[in-house]
């Protein structure tokens, strides 16, 4: 039973007329009848009787009438919502983001995507960095934006700019003044960080070879910052937080000797083939954002 044989007996059955459902489904007699035919001949049995002057639904045919209508109904909801999703006119994607740039960056960018998209749900995921690409591998989110690692693993990366790490400071600090200064100065104090797993955790104990005297730590930067507005300590977070950290009360300084930094950028499955939602998004974050600025000191 196809769906032309079916668009054929509703033609004909709610027309109870040959002609009519030829001149509305623009087919000619004899192609009609062969389709009526066929249909007739999968299900097993009559569904019109059929005189020179007047056609007629068989007991079959009247169980079939409102299937078929039904079955169509569907058929062409089917066609449409998958019309609309393909010319994004609906559609969802969901996309996992550090921290520190969903809560920074990724708001500018959703907003000229909904702009060009408006009907397009997004799903914002903000977790930690190992937690983005592991929801990128097991499918739970189509993108991911996160710092670069050192083993992709399947997965492709479009890095969007060069992060680098900046001390943050109490504003009372001798040091906040500085326009830059050593890790050295900055590992005099008491050093507040995120827990573990955290990538910049991590990246920062590889970097400074356990020279890491660790007084305080959480699982959210916002803690971290308050903590050292409040002069509990030091920290040191990717240059992308710095606005967020003086609004909390801290000041940032550059840092240098050694120069901490990684890429930043967009994660998916390699050789995967994305939505339309989800490559429209990619596409917002490649090719329509500028991160030149970003890697400015």
């Amino acid at each position: 039973m196809t769906v032309k044989q079916l668009r054929a007996f509703l033609a004909v059955a709610q027309s109870l007329s040959f002609a009519q459902a030829c001149e509305r489904l623009h087919l000619s007699q004899p192609a009609l009848s062969l389709a009526i035919k066929s249909l007739e001949e999968s299900l097993g049995g009559q569904l019109l009787v059929r005189t020179t002057r007047s056609v007629a639904l068989t007991p079959e045919g009247e169980t079939l009438l409102p299937l078929a209508r039904s079955l169509l109904a569907d058929w062409d909801n089917a066609e449409e919502v998958m019309h609309q999703h393909f010319t994004l006119q609906l559609g969802k994607v969901s996309i996992a983001a550090m921290p520190s740039f969903a809560g920074n960056l990724l708001p500018a960018v959703l907003r000229a995507f909904r702009d060009r998209h408006p009907r397009v749900n997004v799903a914002v995921h903000d977790v930690i960095n190992e937690q983005v690409l592991e929801m990128v591998r097991n499918r739970r989110v189509e993108l991911g934006i996160a710092l670069e690692p050192d083993s992709l693993d399947g997965l492709s990366f479009t890095p969007f700019y060069t992060d680098r790490f900046v001390a943050v400071l109490p504003a009372d600090s001798p040091l906040a003044g500085e326009s830059t200064i050593t890790w050295d100065q900055l590992l005099e104090d008491h050093f507040i960080t995120l827990q573990r797993p955290s990538a910049v955790r991590l990246l920062l104990e590889d970097q400074l070879q356990g020279r890491l005297p660790v007084a305080f730590e959480s699982h959210q930067l916002v803690t971290v910052g308050r903590m050292v507005a409040e002069g509990l300590g030091v920290s040191a977070v990717p240059r992308l937080c710095r606005q967020q950290m003086e609004e909390l009360g801290a000041r940032c300084v550059a840092l240098d000797q050694p120069r901490i930094e990684r890429r930043v950028g967009l994660f998916c499955l390699a050789e995967h083939k994305l939505s339309s939602a989800a490559q429209a998004l990619s596409d917002v974050l490649v090719k329509g954002t500028d991160w030149a600025g970003m890697e400015q000191p």
